[in-house]
């Protein structure tokens, strides 16, 4: 992961861009470690992807300058079933996610995750085990979500701002369409469901 210490606008002074050329900018980026690189970018690709000086990014796999979004995202359940939801807004409007949100300054992955729900599903929730963190590149940004399994404590869970939401059994979970990063997560989903289903069979 890197940082944006500095933009320099490209400048061409009387020079004409050729047919199809777009504007370059010089980026400075520094990473972890304090080691800097620049790297040339498009300057309307910067604009698009809303990124500026002093936001994180990821250097893809092509090349390019991506966003870094850092959420979390809660994979509420209910004895063997897990609940999701359909985005009501975006580019990915009425595709299927777990549940969560971005972090805000001083929170912990656990506190986000309860405002996130009581947000936008009303309830009250406790967060479980750690599953993994997802690391996914989409076109315009780098997307790093930590998932951890969750449970209603209060409450019951109403939309507010996603289109549709479903309680998903082990059998179920293909049968929604999912954002390419929760697709990441269903194999773990899947195996912790079996896991919770094999474990009250032998205790019962």
């Amino acid at each position: 992961m890197w940082r944006i210490v500095q933009i320099f606008d490209g400048d061409y002074g009387c020079e004409e861009l050729l047919p199809g050329e777009k504007p370059q900018d010089s980026v400075i980026l520094e990473n972890e470690a304090g080691e800097q690189k620049i790297v040339t970018v498009d300057d309307e690709e910067l604009y698009e992807r809303g990124i500026s000086e002093g936001d994180r990014v990821c250097i893809s796999a092509d090349g390019e300058i991506l966003k870094y979004v850092r959420v979390v995202a809660a994979v509420i359940r209910d004895d063997n079933k897990v609940f999701a939801t359909a985005r009501g807004y975006g580019a990915y409007k009425g595709m299927w996610e777990f549940p969560g949100g971005k972090t805000e300054p001083g929170e912990t992955p656990q506190e986000a995750l309860k405002r996130e729900i009581r947000e936008e599903l009303t309830a009250e929730i406790s967060v479980g085990e750690f599953i993994k963190t997802i690391e996914y590149d989409y076109p315009d940004f780098h997307l790093s979500m930590d998932c951890f399994w969750a449970k209603v404590i209060s409450g019951k869970l109403e939309l507010k701002e996603a289109e549709a939401g479903r309680w998903l059994s082990e059998d179920e979970l293909y049968d929604v369409d999912w954002l390419p990063a929760d697709m990441e997560i269903l194999d773990s989903v899947r195996h912790g469901i079996s896991h919770k289903i094999r474990k009250e069979t032998n205790n019962g």
